[in-house]
């Protein structure tokens, strides 16, 4: 196993739970972090005998053979349970939890058009979801003894937390709700050495953006973004990986924008 060095230049083995891990933001997050040294185990709800998701946890491996695959739903409590308890079976303990599995509107239909059982669907997986696996792995994070890995709850929101989009407005409340998620826990668990960050991605190229990547180039070359290219998930893992390995430790509920300069008040 290799071993992680922090920033006071101890040697520390990390633990990491990593939520809608096998697609997208979530899937560059884990392989960036397992071919780092980081022990990754990665959520999503296809069986592990799915062909893609077959072939990522081979990747996984091939990086870091202490790696696995969890199947589990965050909108079910049940799930929740199971995931977390299941990643303490494999491991012992968690340092690093990952919040970052999370859907869009099946339909995006304008505000005024916009369905409860829409509502319900995104909200229950984004927000209540990530929520409620967040409070139950923490009570077990408390009961950790310390290892000496950084200890943290890292969201991936977006910037739609507080940037409207009238015809997904399901989906902004939801990240809207979850950064606030990230403050509560930054202030209720720092008494136990346990920091909780935001990170906001952009406009990123994953299958979820796919249906509109056409639309996104077209305003990036319109002059949307000071960085003028869509983001790779690759980006939010470069983030992500400089939190776990303890560079920001003084510092909690804080927000990270990986935007390419969407968030930047320009004249």
């Amino acid at each position: 196993m290799k071993q992680l060095t922090g920033i006071n230049n101890s040697s520390f083995k990390s633990y990491v739970l990593v939520t809608g891990g096998a697609r997208g933001i979530g899937r560059g997050i884990s392989l960036y972090l397992a071919n780092r040294g980081f022990t990754v185990a990665a959520v999503g709800t296809r069986p592990p005998d799915n062909a893609s998701v077959a072939e990522f946890v081979r990747e996984l491996k091939e990086a870091n053979d202490e790696c696995s695959y969890i199947q589990g739903d965050i909108s079910s409590s049940d799930d929740r349970r199971y995931i977390i308890d299941e990643f303490y079976r494999r491991y012992g303990r968690l340092d690093v939890l990952v919040n970052n599995a999370g859907v869009a509107p099946t339909v995006r239909a304008d505000l005024l058009e916009m369905t409860e059982e829409s509502f319900d669907r995104v909200l229950g997986i984004n927000l209540r979801g990530a929520f409620f696996l967040t409070q139950y792995a923490a009570k077990r994070m408390i009961a950790d003894e310390p290892s000496g890995a950084p200890r943290m709850i890292i969201t991936v929101t977006s910037i739609s937390a507080d940037v409207s989009s009238t015809n997904r407005g399901e989906y902004c409340i939801s990240k809207a709700g979850l950064s606030m998620v990230v403050k509560l826990f930054a202030d209720r668990l720092a008494q136990y050495g346990i920091n909780s960050y935001e990170i906001r991605p952009g406009i990123i190229e994953t299958d979820m953006t796919a249906g509109v990547k056409g639309k996104y180039e077209e305003k990036i070359k319109g002059g949307l973004l000071p960085i003028a290219r869509m983001g790779q998930p690759e980006d939010i893992a470069k983030c992500v990986y400089s939190l776990a390995s303890g560079l920001f430790t003084y510092t909690t509920g804080s927000v990270f924008y990986i935007d390419g300069g969407f968030s930047l008040t320009r004249l």
